[in-house]
């Protein structure tokens, strides 16, 4: 029997001060927008519109957002990773990131006044390749470390971009710790983490501001195809970043009006939840174990949790099969639909939809939600097949069934 689908609605009183919202505030994203436009390898990844889809499944409108395309790195995770590391060395140069064109941060004249720096950080495998990435553009380095079970095709991707990587005998949260302890003790040594906790909370907070750039490219995509907005807006969440960028983008965008925002965790690591459910944060230890490897974090960062628990409206504990089955029906599309090619964190937002509109036990929720055809939602596919042979295993070989 498929384990269920858990579920709140955000109970939680508001904070009396919001102080992580104004991260994202619109003169901020403009910052953030014009860095990455400064990228030699910038293009707005593609916004789908699943017409087909969103007809069978009662909605009025169904718009994906596709990662894969991403700076060539078949993910998102670039976006905080870049802007982080370009804001961290204007401000060693004394400078605000917008007088530090993308030029300027990689020059050798940069390189030589700054000399040698380490990147560290821990990661899946999306997160550390942008971090790579970042690091080799300016001519620096990076260590990552991985969480045991990890790709080795991830590892070689991210060792692919000039790192020093490995995978540990640590689950996530513990191989974050560790490499910190290794960054700590470099002197040339930078923690670029995508997580915050108590005195950590400056980089990640650029972090989660450089993902804002994709929620803000959506928001101009659906305009231009006749959208004033989404009413509902579906995001995954690891230790949260992502979905704080998101959520704090749209949220300042549309003030009262900010559409419902629902934030979908693999059930393995669902700490978002549980905080929510607890109405304060409360870790998730263990192995967790998912195939959502990109989501399988059991420590939420405290800087996007103060953005979720105060605009967030929904928050979703999703099992494998959700992914699985959602990275499916985009690998299969309806007649008039384009195929998506999903990875298993990024086709969750997708498969949970689809089974809240057709699947009667989570009825409740679709009431709830306010789920129907004046609907339109907003999903985001956060990766491709960035470990093409879990892909094809899925996909074509059907692991992980929904029924």
């Amino acid at each position: 029997m498929r384990e269920t689908i858990k579920w709140t609605s955000n109970t939680m009183p508001p904070s009396a001060h919001e102080k992580s919202l104004a991260l994202l505030t619109a003169d901020e994203v403009g910052k953030v927008r014009n860095f990455h436009r400064g990228i030699p390898l910038y293009e707005e990844t593609p916004l789908v519109k699943l017409g087909a889809l969103a007809d069978r499944l009662g909605l009025g409108g169904l718009y994906l957002k596709d990662e894969s395309y991403r700076f060539g790195l078949n993910a998102f995770k670039a976006l905080g990773g870049s802007y982080a590391v370009g804001k961290y060395i204007a401000q060693r140069l004394g400078k605000d990131i917008s007088e530090v064109p993308f030029d300027v941060l990689t020059s050798p004249k940069t390189k030589e006044q700054l000399g040698d720096i380490t990147f560290y950080t821990a990661t899946d495998g999306n997160h550390g390749r942008g971090v790579a990435w970042a690091a080799r553009q300016l001519g620096q380095k990076s260590v990552v470390c991985m969480p045991v079970g990890s790709s080795q095709y991830r590892l070689r991707k991210i060792q692919a971009e000039g790192a020093e990587a490995s995978i540990t005998d640590m689950n996530y949260d513990d191989a974050v710790r560790y490499v910190n302890g290794l960054a700590e003790k470099d002197p040339n040594g930078v923690m670029v983490q995508d997580t915050a906790w108590e005195g950590y909370e400056e980089i990640p907070g650029w972090i989660m501001q450089g993902y804002a750039t994709l929620a803000s490219e959506a928001d101009e995509q659906l305009h231009g195809m006749g959208v004033s907005r989404p009413t509902h807006i579906f995001v995954q969440a690891g230790v949260g970043s992502f979905a704080g960028g998101v959520q704090g983008y749209f949220a300042n965008a549309y003030g009262q009006d900010c559409p419902i925002t629902t934030i979908v965790e693999s059930s393995a690591a669902d700490c978002i939840y549980r905080s929510a459910m607890q109405g304060s944060l409360v870790p998730v230890g263990g192995d967790l174990t998912t195939i959502m490897a990109g989501l399988a974090c059991g420590e939420a960062c405290t800087i996007s949790w103060d953005i979720l628990k105060n605009k967030s409206k929904f928050f979703v504990s999703a099992p494998d099969w959700v992914a699985a089955r959602g990275m499916r029906m985009l690998a299969a599309p309806l007649k008039g639909d384009s195929a998506v090619v999903s990875g298993e964190s990024g086709a969750v937002g997708a498969g949970l939809v689809a089974a809240i509109m057709e699947d009667d036990s989570y009825k409740e929720l679709r009431e709830a939600l306010g789920l129907g055809r004046d609907s339109t939602v907003l999903v985001f596919s956060s990766e491709g097949d960035t470990d093409p042979d879990k892909y094809k295993s899925i996909v074509w070989d059907g692991e992980c069934p929904s029924i």
